[in-house]
């Protein structure tokens, strides 16, 4: 029950981190094998488009800025996105405060994260202060006034959303026109990003992508993005789940003790068995399908109970995640029931209910099996 209950737990954060990352994430990433920078007018942008189960394709530049706002500043990466950001993205759902919007008539606006905007203490009601966006200047030239080693232009904000700390405290997202003057590119993008109609065998996209671009782009989907947290989530999965089945190990002497205690209390029946024509395999037999019996009746009640109660947490959510009120994405645990978990864990079960019936009946002994009545 314990391995059930925290398992689905597990698989609940995974899938509510993933669904928060999705919101940023595009479904592929299309980056430059050498270099920072690609050319779209010589990105197969078209043929790409015509790839079935594909609608839409984001031109991105990414870069590292400095932001100041009154006499706060802070290193964020500024991303500037086409038109199409808003469509392919789920960040219009992760606003705090503000509206989705990167252009008030030609003025451009910049979306920031929750952790950028708290670090430069920004205020979307504050119309005389904007944000001002530094980045060092492609020539490298510095001279006696360190302010023309910088690009610099002015924004203000529109919006603060919140998806997770490592985007919060990174991000801020401007019109792809307004980086591009801002870093002195023509038609310069860092990643082409590709959202994929739902249903879309994300593999089967990805390869007719390289089919297309050869080996001069990488191309990742949504795991390959974020690899190193995928795996820390999944090997902490399996970490709790070894160290659960450790517990379960000890527990399993309860198992040991029981059949031991049986065996003792039952001498004379071995003996009265044997006596019958019984044979030595056939007496063991019984006392191992007992342990066996135990073992199954044990892990069936307690994947039950274990479903029972990941279930009502899943669907009622009566235990809630930190106090109430908190400014978490979620009330409650997540929970998310896989069917993956019973078979490993019912199997991990029955292997060691096995080991524990096994071992106390080999020591029944002939002592045992010719008892005198």
């Amino acid at each position: 029950m314990a391995l059930i209950i925290v398992l689905s737990v597990f698989n609940g954060f995974e899938s509510l981190i993933s669904s928060l990352f999705n919101s940023f994430n595009p479904d592929l990433s299309i980056t430059a094998a050498k270099g920072k920078t690609f050319h779209y007018t010589d990105f197969p942008a078209e043929k790409i488009k015509n790839i079935p189960g594909i609608y839409v394709l984001t031109e991105v530049v990414e870069e590292n800025a400095l932001l100041k706002y009154r006499t706060k500043q802070y290193i964020a990466t500024i991303k500037g996105v086409s038109d199409d950001f808003e469509a392919m993205s789920g960040l219009d759902t992760m606003l705090i405060r503000g509206e989705f919007t990167l252009r008030t008539g030609k003025r451009p606006k910049m979306i920031v994260g929750a952790g950028v905007a708290y670090f430069l203490n920004a205020s979307l009601l504050d119309l005389l202060n904007p944000i001002s966006v530094y980045v060092p200047r492609r020539e490298g030239k510095m001279g006696m006034n360190i302010e023309n080693a910088f690009n610099s232009k002015n924004i203000f904000p529109s919006a603060i959303f919140s998806i997770q700390q490592d985007f919060d405290t990174k991000y801020a997202v401007v019109p792809i026109e307004f980086a591009r003057e801002l870093l002195n590119y023509s038609d310069e993008v860092t990643a082409v990003e590709v959202g994929l109609e739902t249903g879309v065998d994300t593999e089967l996209v990805k390869k007719q992508i390289r089919a297309i671009v050869g080996n001069d782009f990488h191309i990742k989907n949504r795991f390959e993005q974020q690899a190193l947290l995928y795996k820390i989530m999944k090997s902490e999965k399996w970490a709790i789940f070894l160290i659960l089945t450790f517990i379960l190990i000890i527990a399993t002497f309860n198992v040991i003790g029981s059949l031991t205690m049986l065996i003792l209390d039952k001498k004379k029946d071995i003996a009265v068995l044997h006596s019958m024509g019984a044979t030595n395999h056939l007496i063991r037999r019984i006392f191992m399908m007992e342990g066996i019996m135990i073992s199954i009746g044990g892990a069936l009640v307690g994947l039950i109970l274990g479903a029972a109660i990941s279930w009502l947490q899943q669907t009622y959510g009566f235990i809630p995640l930190g106090s109430a009120g908190g400014t978490f994405v979620v009330d409650a645990y997540p929970v998310q029931i896989q069917l993956s978990d019973f078979i490993y864990v019912f199997l991990t079960v029955i292997t060691i209910g096995f080991v524990a019936a096994w071992y106390p009946v080999r020591q029944i002994s002939k002592k045992y099996l010719h008892q005198k009545l």
